[in-house]
């Protein structure tokens, strides 16, 4: 296996494009058109295991769901959220655990930091989503 941060990142954005109706990306893009999600770089992690074999990396994927105040936004985030369902982002990422077989498996452990992102004038719904990847 030969897991670069390009491919994992490209391997999260195939995961999350099959959450219907989700624009998904391998990076944060420069426009926001809610719903989106992608993928940002956290840690990399060496020495997991004995002899240096395991390499496991921190993933936080980023899904925007609407405008803060719109009532839409927060129906929309119980399906984000939710551990199974056509929008679950867990489901849609551990549905591939070896995304196409480039890496070892991975984990999505917690939604946090649901929050408020601003963007120009404009003020949206995010979600963070934690995922650990062992390369």
């Amino acid at each position: 296996m030969t897991a670069t941060i390009a491919t994992v990142a490209s391997g999260l954005q195939t995961r999350l494009a099959t959450i219907t109706g989700l624009r998904a990306f391998a990076s944060q893009p420069e426009q926001i058109s809610p719903p989106v999600g992608y993928p940002v770089l956290n840690t990399v992690n060496y020495h997991r295991a004995y002899g240096g074999g395991l390499v496991s990396v921190e993933w936080s994927i980023y899904i925007i769901v609407g405008r803060y105040t719109d009532a839409r936004a927060y129906v929309a985030l119980d399906g984000f959220l939710s551990t199974s369902g056509a929008s679950s982002v867990r489901a849609a990422i551990e549905a591939d655990k070896t995304l196409n077989g480039t890496v070892q498996t991975l984990i999505l452990s917690s939604a946090t930091s649901i929050m408020p992102q601003t963007q120009g004038d404009a003020e949206f719904m995010m979600a963070r989503f934690d995922c650990t990847v062992h390369c």
